[in-house]
């Protein structure tokens, strides 16, 4: 078990006296770890989506880490991810367009499972996982969570739709998803999407879910996007094609390289999604080149 996941499963391991003594919240004078196990249960409640249940079980999770990442940050050992994020929100200041091209559901999935800290190179998901029994998870919720952690943004070759579904292909690694698109926007072949796939959660379902909000480029082809893929992925210290995809497409040549991409690429946007121009290593080819 990494470090800064270790010091959490050993707090909670604590008895409630000393646990009580020793972390809690001085606004609220309540003990912040039991706080975060009777909270984490309370957050499924409330949750609207789309009505699609793949979509549902992952909003779940989501929330849920939201509201761990939201009481595990005041401990000591994760100052450092304080830092990181904060900076982050204060930079790009995520919602939705037009306040910033940023939205939240890319943002926290960026936040929670792609922003590495401590020596470890830990990750909210991977502290979630850790100790999630420890906080009653059952080992169904923990997968999901895996699930989130495991996946990332990549870079996608619309292929058509399938009745309420679109195909996608993915650029270098060239493997098809079949997709439910949360935001209801169904696009067209031959677009390029910048989004976060992730999987069935189990053997009832037999398609994934686009669970951010989708970004669509602009005059872009996918033969321009290929040219950046070759550009960029030696410059990542993996000597296979695929693993480089995936250090690239998860956490960047640095850690807000996508985020500052997303900000400076913003075209313009409907209310199911967001249009993007440029490409990351040429300046000159984003709208918004600051």
């Amino acid at each position: 078990m990494p470090e800064i996941a270790i010091k959490l499963a050993n707090r909670l391991k604590q008895p409630y006296s000393k646990r009580r003594i020793r972390l809690y919240d001085k606004a609220e004078k309540v003990d912040l770890l039991e706080k975060l196990r009777v909270g984490l249960m309370e957050v499924v409640r409330g949750i609207g989506t789309d009505g699609d249940p793949l979509h549902r079980a992952y909003v779940i999770a989501q929330n849920q880490t939201s509201y761990f990442a939201e009481i595990a940050s005041q401990l000591p050992e994760f100052a450092e991810y304080c830092e990181i994020v904060g900076s982050a929100e204060d930079e790009y200041l995520p919602d939705a367009p037009p306040m910033s091209p940023l939205t939240k559901s890319y943002f926290t999935t960026w936040a929670f499972f792609d922003c590495r800290f401590g020596r470890d190179k830990e990750t909210i998901g991977t502290c979630l996982i850790e100790v999630g029994e420890y906080l009653g998870f059952s080992p169904e919720k923990i997968e999901v969570v895996r699930l989130l952690q495991n996946s990332r943004m990549g870079i996608y070759e619309h292929c058509g739709t399938k009745g309420s579904k679109v195909v996608f292909r993915e650029l270098v690694s060239e493997e098809e998803h079949l997709c439910h698109v949360a935001s209801g926007y169904l696009g067209n072949k031959g677009e390029i999407w910048y989004v976060r796939i992730v999987p069935p959660i189990n053997e009832s379902f037999d398609y994934n879910v686009v669970f951010t909000s989708p970004y669509v480029f602009l005059k872009a082809t996918k033969k321009q996007w290929l040219a950046f893929m070759d550009r960029t992925l030696p410059k990542v210290s993996e000597p296979d094609r695929k693993n480089a995809l995936h250090v690239l497409m998860k956490y960047g040549l640095e850690p807000n390289y996508w985020n500052e991409f997303v900000f400076q690429a913003y075209y313009n946007h409907r209310v199911d999604v967001i249009f993007l121009a440029g490409y990351p290593d040429i300046k000159a080819s984003r709208p918004q080149p600051y």
